[in-house]
């Protein structure tokens, strides 16, 4: 039985359910509303241009620990359409990806523009119509199915209407009218903005691998850390602001972070650590001294910054300066006085509740024929293709229950 389909949202979300369903029904009427005139505007900016379209990661009790928001009633969902799958359907589709070290995946042509050209020529050879600039104004549900009223004043009717409209507050605000339960939205994935004399000047600087934590908290993580001209970014604080978000917000972004620069150590292992070298290099000047894991440049602010002096033999440095040392190689403490939105990774913790939604199909629980798909749900992840695959997950599953 045909049956008409709106899409609301021309996003990564909207156009993989969009022609997953066009082409799963090719009876089906599908029409896909974006507002601007721009289409797959995140997928065209993610991973620097590259898209980070997926993870390699293809168990979905792997996949679950990524998510913030969400975790285990996700598992089925992720099941039910793999990372895997995702490559799969790619491939497919004429798009031949690659897996880098840390298991991110994008396309072998490493150019977003392969996934947008992918996903256009899918719509158009699955007849999906297409229409910019024409938002999602009002809709009401009848007896018959849904009218939507656009932002172009045209009155369309669907049989089912799928919302993609990621975190807009508009969209968001007309769900809550309807009484589902909607999230607050607040920012995840973003930079600390400190002001520290131990980071000034040092923008582009560094560090492999951290272990961090948020100070009276229960949020620690590792990764790669950088040095940034309004503080301290890269993947270990990125995922403590994923985490954190909500407890961040709450504390108007004003806490304390605690930086392990030396994660196979802690305090004392490194106090006997320097006891030995010590010990073993009496005469070698302090300025001398290295750790593969810190740049020299930070060594070098460190004893500015604790008043050593460099040309010190080991064999003189005392007790008290080698403890600082040790403090500020293991347990530095930095406060965090703001955010910084992490460029085109920007993702929102909030959204339609999972509790409103038959995850099976994707369908509001208290409204037939109303299904939801990507960031407009209370779904969000760490970076490396992981908010891309619930978009791909969660439309998927549309496409299978309309």
């Amino acid at each position: 039985m045909s049956k008409k389909v709106i899409v609301c949202g021309g996003g990564a979300a909207g156009f993989f359910a969009a022609i997953n369903i066009a082409e799963k029904h090719p009876d089906y009427q599908v029409s896909l509303l974006e507002k601007s005139s721009k289409v797959l505007s995140k997928v065209k900016i993610s991973g620097g241009g590259r898209c980070n379209v997926t993870n390699a990661r293809h168990q979905a009790s792997e996949l679950v620990k990524f998510y913030p928001r969400g975790q285990k009633k996700l598992h089925r969902l992720f099941k039910s359409f793999t990372t895997k799958d995702m490559v799969d359907w790619l491939d497919a589709h004429g798009v031949a990806t690659h897996t880098e070290e840390d298991l991110r995946m994008f396309p072998r042509s490493n150019n977003s523009q392969t996934i947008i050209d992918c996903f256009m020529q899918a719509a158009q050879q699955s007849r999906v119509q297409l229409k910019t600039n024409c938002g999602l104004s009002t809709f009401e549900q009848s007896k018959e199915g849904w009218t939507v009223h656009t932002t172009q004043n045209e009155s369309l009717f669907a049989d089912v209407l799928v919302i993609a409209t990621g975190s807009a507050a508009s969209v968001w605000k007309k769900l809550g009218a309807l009484g589902l339960l909607v999230e607050r939205a607040v920012p995840s994935l973003f930079t600390f903005n400190i002001q520290d004399p131990r980071l000034e000047g040092l923008s582009g600087m560094s560090f492999s691998e951290v272990s961090a934590r948020v100070s009276g908290t229960k949020l620690e993580d590792q990764g790669p850390l950088l040095i940034t001209h309004w503080g301290l970014s890269g993947s270990a604080v990125l995922k403590l602001s994923a985490w954190g978000a909500r407890w961040m917000e709450e504390q108007k972004y004003r806490f304390s972070v605690q930086i392990n620069f030396l994660p196979d150590y802690n305090f004392d292992q490194f106090r006997a650590y320097l006891d030995r070298y010590k010990a073993e290099h009496p005469k070698r000047m302090v300025k001398n001294f290295s750790l593969e894991a810190v740049p020299n440049r930070y060594w070098e602010r460190l004893l500015k910054y604790l008043e050593i002096q460099p040309e010190m033999p080991f064999a003189e440095l005392p007790k008290k300066q080698l403890n600082k040392l040790c403090v500020e190689l293991t347990q530095a403490t930095f406060d965090v006085k703001g955010k910084s939105t992490f460029k085109e990774e920007f993702v929102t913790c909030g959204g339609v509740a999972l509790s409103e939604v038959d995850l099976k199909k994707m369908e509001a629980k208290s409204y037939p024929n109303l299904f939801f798909c990507g960031e407009v749900l209370d779904i969000d992840a760490l970076t490396g293709g992981f908010n891309f695959q619930s978009c791909w997950s969660t439309a998927w599953q549309v496409s299978s229950s309309v």
